[in-house]
């Protein structure tokens, strides 16, 4: 039979340049999480509108997926938070969501946070 857990754990989402992924990755590590998957896609914001002959410009985006235990997960955001500026208008944005149910995570589970 499988585990199935849920609430010890955070899915945290961040969207940023793409060139700022590995540093976001790196600064969820320090945080005390495992990493991420990285996702690339492309969008604009408010502070991203632009265009080159007249073709709108989509800049490259990356979402970070990270599934934090909950303990950790303040840390993990306030490093990621420096890591890419989050603080500065147009860098990006991260945010958490609860869990409710996670299977897979079997090597999360043994350690303790």
């Amino acid at each position: 039979m499988v585990d199935i857990v849920g609430d010890e754990f955070k899915l945290l989402v961040v969207i940023i340049k793409k060139d700022l992924s590995r540093r976001v990755i790196r600064a969820v590590k320090k945080g005390g999480a495992e990493g991420g998957t990285v996702l690339l896609g492309r969008g604009t914001g408010t502070h991203e509108t632009g265009s080159i002959f007249g073709v709108k410009v989509e800049p490259e985006k990356a979402v970070i997926l990270c599934l934090v235990p909950d303990p950790i997960i303040d840390k993990v955001i306030s490093k990621v938070r420096a890591a890419a500026r989050l603080d500065k208008p147009g860098t990006g944005i991260a945010f958490v969501i609860n869990s409710k149910s996670i299977c897979g995570i079997a090597h999360l589970l043994e350690k303790d946070f």
